[in-house]
């Protein structure tokens, strides 16, 4: 299943909803992302697609510095999932994936 795309994010932390993007691409048969909120972009590490689980993880510096992994699950243009920081309580991951387009021979 193809996750690629630009997805919009919810995490319900401790601290509040934190509202993040990250975008996903493939290059070179890898692939490759970065996440931007919070006012700083960071580049994602270690993302891998298992069937429907997505996997990554990424250091952010702003409310704290805190290195996360998430783990979602994709189902077509939504996902779901967990991001934990260390020993934190992890925090529930919700996104939607950005202007999905229409299906080739599909168009309106």
């Amino acid at each position: 299943m193809p996750v690629e795309g630009v997805w919009d994010l919810s995490i319900s932390t401790p601290i509040g909803r934190i509202e993040a993007v990250i975008e996903l691409a493939r290059q070179a048969g890898v692939l490759t992302g970065a996440a931007h909120g919070a006012g700083e972009n960071v580049t994602l590490s270690d993302i891998t697609l298992d069937g429907d689980r997505l996997t990554w993880k990424q250091t952010i510096t702003k409310p704290l510095r805190l290195n996360l992994a998430f783990a979602v699950t994709i189902d077509g243009d939504t996902l779901t999932g967990t991001s934990k920081a260390g020993r934190l309580p992890a925090s529930k991951v919700t996104g939607r994936r950005r202007g999905v387009p229409a299906a080739a021979g599909h168009r309106a």
